[in-house]
């Protein structure tokens, strides 16, 4: 919220001059560098949206290693100074990294991720979270335990459960509001699980300048506090997976969803620093879904499709769900992308150096 306020304050008193952001742990370059800190990664979310929203004020980001020497100093002079044009940097006693958006080989022969036993759905009767459960019970899973803040009367929830029970499942619909510490500590007390996927989660469409901090926190309020709380109670126990569902907002940024895209880089984050502690988890950063989901309104996905990304078929996406949960990388983007249109339309504003690893 600090830097939220900051950047609204500026552009108030008319500061037209860069603004860089520096952090310490934000990310990640390899083994020598400590866990990731998801507060500081939420930073580089909404400094990503700042980037596109204030893009003439805006500098960039710059990560800090623990030491700070006179190497790290001078190396931070260079990127200021605009040398190498990157805006989203890593400073190290070893050099100056640049954040860049590559493809990750998975699937091959390899089988994925089959659910089993006791999966939990954070969001589970909502429209992400059904289709996860269908495929979960397709591939596997004994028991589903759908977790929403209405629990069985929200709404569809009589007939999702009703269906997947026919398909030969156990399913818990269960009322809890995983914002809430104790209410996730009651909820685990309840289960033994093998797998989690946190799928809960909302977004507000309200230009940077005009986000509240109120907004912002009740944009973290499922998404963050539910992946912060889950994390927290189960601690070291052991799982299958520990998925998140993220968004390609706090990859890339994108306009009206500063807290959204904040939020979203706290749980990729997040998960980077589980994989730290030697701990499953995938952070998955959706594209927009068809049939549901943040982007369901017609109107949004036919933006969006125009700018270069397509609405992803949902048996499609649960698909490359089981794939990329096994894979090496903490934090993967499952998205459609017409790069031809999404590239010029993404660095009309500014440039980026961040989609040079993609060959198209």
């Amino acid at each position: 919220s600090a830097s939220l306020v900051l950047v609204q304050a500026l552009g108030d008193a008319g500061v037209g001059g860069p603004l860089w952001v520096v952090t310490r742990g934000a990310v990640s370059v390899g083994g020598s560098d400590g866990p990731v800190d998801a507060v500081q990664a939420a930073v580089w979310g909404l400094g990503r949206v700042a980037g596109l929203e204030v893009s003439g004020r805006w500098g960039g980001l710059i990560d800090l290693p623990g030491v700070v020497d006179g190497r790290v100093v001078e190396r931070v002079a260079v990127v200021l100074a605009g040398v190498g044009g990157e805006d989203q940097v890593a400073v190290r006693a070893s050099g100056v990294f640049g954040r860049r958006l590559g493809r990750v080989p998975v699937g091959g022969g390899e089988a994925g991720w089959r659910p089993r036993g006791t999966v939990l759905i954070t969001g589970g009767t909502g429209a992400l979270g059904a289709r996860v459960a269908r495929w979960a019970a397709v591939e596997g899973a004994g028991h589903l335990v759908l977790v929403s803040r209405r629990g069985i009367e929200a709404p569809g929830a009589v007939g999702l459960r009703e269906e997947l029970v026919a398909a030969g499942v156990r399913v818990s619909v269960v009322a809890c509001d995983v914002a809430e510490r104790s209410a996730v500590e009651g909820l685990l007390a309840g289960f033994s699980v093998d797998a989690v996927v946190h799928a809960a989660g909302s977004v507000v469409n309200v230009p940077l300048a005009g986000v509240s901090v109120g907004e912002l926190s009740g944009v973290w309020a499922g998404k963050v506090a539910g992946a912060v709380h889950l994390d927290a109670v189960l601690g070291e126990r052991s799982l299958d997976a520990f998925v998140v569902f993220s968004s390609v907002a706090g990859v890339w940024g994108s306009g009206g969803q500063a807290g959204y895209a904040a939020a979203n880089a706290f749980v990729d984050g997040l998960v980077q620093a589980r994989r730290g502690r030697g701990l499953v988890g995938t952070s998955v950063a959706w594209g927009p879904w068809a049939g549901g989901g943040m982007a369901a309104g017609e109107g949004a996905v036919e933006g969006l499709r125009r700018r270069g990304l397509v609405a992803l078929e949902p048996g499609r996406a649960v698909r490359a769900l089981g794939r990329v949960v096994p894979g090496e990388e903490p934090v993967v983007v499952v998205a459609d992308v017409d790069w031809a249109r999404f590239t010029p339309a993404y660095t009309s504003v500014r440039p980026s150096p961040l989609l040079t690893g993609i060959p198209e």
